[in-house]
């Protein structure tokens, strides 16, 4: 199903033809029908014998009503431009098609109302004004039907003109996440509240789990209208009432929507905006606006990203209240006061990938997300929302694009990175830890913060993606260092004399250690090369280790650790008394050494006794 919409001015006869064309009037309101009016959006349904179906949105004329006319203009499709024959197109004629060129139209057909009230031998010149009219329009050029809702002068080929153009339309997509902008909510007796709009793309089956944004609200559908029809499952295209038990009629307004979880509201996004021409000298850098998105009205800012133009430019659009956007979704803009229009456009928070031969679309677009936000590790949600695909397309496409090579994951939590600004990351780290290494080698490599300083790379995205090459096998993270697989270090000599002579063994004592504090001291005071960095290496390598307030040798470790299976071959348990003995120190030592043996799964303490920590044996 598609939808038609109308345009027109007040007194051109859109309802009266809607109502000739469907035999439904469209003005459900008495003060409309009272007032011969159309003060709000009216809905008919138009269907043909084989099957060619369409929704009707009919939108007030008056210019008073424009914010209801914006309101249902972004589902239509093909516009039924109804204009009075013999009066032509008016000015807010031409406004609301300056509106709708910046919205989803793609086809339009024009309806020469009233043609019964012009002499047959004016009627081609009345005609040709009209054309004459619409040059500059997206009505330029569209077949012009000469009609009479009052008499049905030539209806029958302006209904075949509608169904020929309907037939011709490419379907919606279907594949992509819900997205229904509500245009109006109320309750029925029985069944609680109900919501109808325009399914913009996806589809929505008796049963499902969707939101109401912006709010977060879940929302179950327990069943779904099409005109005077109960469906099991509707598709994108369709004019829908959909029934959610649980949510309260007053929790609900024009200008939310139902969607997919794919997608969420928000207050601020980048966009393509094309301005009309005659607004250029109202526009600023930031310009205060009435944003018309989906069936939503909000006052925002537009900042420009670039030098104002008449072509399209990249702004970024800032609202007062959230709403629902997401990549592709189209939008008009007039100022706030007066509101005459300034332009309009579609949101564009991605780049477009280039496509590849043969590759599905959902990949085009799901790796056009990867490498817009470069590396910036993006989770599956983010990533359909930006794509707008539903989600489990998203992760189809996600785990194809890691298996091509094409993106990478990374982990805590799951995320996604194009895999060529990856490499890119990969080259650069491992170009400055090539010079790194030859520069200090004694160090043990580059902390995240060093690399976040060396690449610009924000340091919470660079340690994911750089686990994954960890993971990869492409780099090692020692303690918390990174650098390259094949790179050790490597003391020089005056640096490994530095640390003998700071750790001497004494053969009375010889597990007795040093204070830390003053091994501390002694590194700072150094005038030898690089031995703050050898000494973060020695602890990191284990070669020194601190315990409590004092510095151990890794072989004193070793011999401590000896002593203790020697101990437990012989006893089951041992006393923090024992152990001191078994040292020949003091409990000012011991007692720390037991609880890092403790916490090393070395020793497990059972009320005054340590026991020995057993070790699974492997089969």
């Amino acid at each position: 199903m598609h939808v038609i919409g109308t345009a027109g001015h007040v007194d051109h006869g859109k309802s009266a033809l809607i109502a000739a064309l469907t035999g439904t009037n469209p003005d459900r309101l008495l003060e409309e029908q009272i007032r011969g009016m159309t003060l709000d959006l009216g809905f008919a349904h138009l269907r043909f014998d084989d099957g060619v179906e369409a929704g009707i949105v009919d939108v007030p004329g008056h210019e008073r009503f424009l914010h209801n006319m914006l309101a249902g203009a972004a589902g239509m499709e093909l516009l039924l431009l109804v204009v009075d024959a013999n009066e032509g197109a008016m000015p807010q004629t031409i406004e609301h098609l300056q509106i709708l060129q910046f919205l989803n139209v793609s086809r339009v057909v024009v309806a020469a109302n009233k043609i019964d009230l012009i002499e047959p031998r004016d009627r081609e010149a009345a005609l040709g004004r009209l054309a004459e009219q619409l040059r500059g329009t997206i009505a330029e050029g569209a077949p012009i039907h000469a009609v009479s809702a009052t008499t049905g002068e030539n209806l029958d080929a302006l209904k075949a003109a509608l169904h020929d153009a309907l037939a011709a339309m490419a379907p919606r997509n279907e594949s992509a996440p819900v997205y229904l902008p509500i245009d109006r909510a109320f309750t029925l007796t029985g069944l609680g509240t109900v919501v109808t709009g325009t399914l913009m793309q996806g589809t929505i089956g008796a049963g499902d789990s969707l939101l109401l944004e912006p709010s977060g609200t879940p929302a179950h559908v327990r069943s779904i209208g099409v005109f005077a029809s109960r469906k099991r499952r509707v598709g994108a295209g369709s004019r829908v009432a959909l029934n959610l038990p649980g949510i309260d009629r007053r929790a609900i307004r024009r200008g939310q929507a139902i969607v997919g979880r794919e997608l969420s509201a928000r207050r601020s996004f980048g966009v393509r905006f094309q301005p009309l021409r005659d607004a250029i000298p109202l526009l600023r850098r930031r310009t205060p606006v009435r944003a018309y998105v989906g069936s939503a009205e909000i006052l925002g800012t537009l900042v420009m990203d670039e030098p104002i133009a008449a072509t399209e430019v990249r702004a970024r659009l800032n609202l007062r209240e959230e709403v629902v956007a997401f990549s592709g979704l189209r939008f008009v803009l007039r100022r706030p006061s007066p509101m005459t229009l300034l332009g309009g456009g579609f949101v564009e928070d991605i780049e477009s990938a280039v496509p590849d031969d043969g590759r599905d679309p959902n990949e085009d677009a799901v790796l056009g997300v990867l490498r817009a936000r470069k590396l910036e590790p993006s989770t599956r949600k983010e990533i359909a929302s930006g794509a707008n695909v539903r989600e489990d397309a998203a992760d189809a496409a996600l785990t194809h694009l890691v298996e091509a090579g094409d993106a990478i994951r990374v982990e805590r939590p799951a995320a996604y990175v194009d895999a060529e600004a990856a490499q890119g990351l990969f080259v650069s780290v491992a170009a400055h830890l090539d010079d790194a290494h030859r520069a200090e080698p004694w160090a043990m490599g580059e902390t995240s913060i060093a690399l976040t300083r060396a690449t610009g790379v924000p340091e919470t995205a660079l340690v994911r993606i750089l686990e994954h090459f960890v993971a990869d096998g492409r780099l090692v993270n020692r303690s918390g260092y990174y650098a390259a697989v094949d790179f050790h270090p490597t003391l020089d000599p005056q640096q490994r004399a530095f640390f003998e002579y700071l750790l001497p063994l004494d053969d009375a004592q010889p597990l007795l250690p040093i204070p830390f504090a003053g091994a501390a001291a002694a590194v700072r005071r150094s005038q030898v090369a690089g031995v703050a960095k050898a000494f973060d290496t020695l602890l990191a390598q284990g070669v020194l280790v601190k315990i409590g307030d004092d510095l151990y040798r890794g072989s004193q470790i070793a011999q401590i650790r000896a002593r203790l299976a020697t101990h437990f071959a012989e006893h089951p348990r041992m006393t923090a008394a024992e152990f001191r003995d078994l040292l020949g120190t003091s409990r000012k030592y011991a007692v720390p050494l037991l609880e890092w043996l403790d916490t090393h799964d070395v020793t497990i303490r059972d009320g005054d006794y340590r026991t020995l920590r057993k070790r699974e044996t492997k089969q």
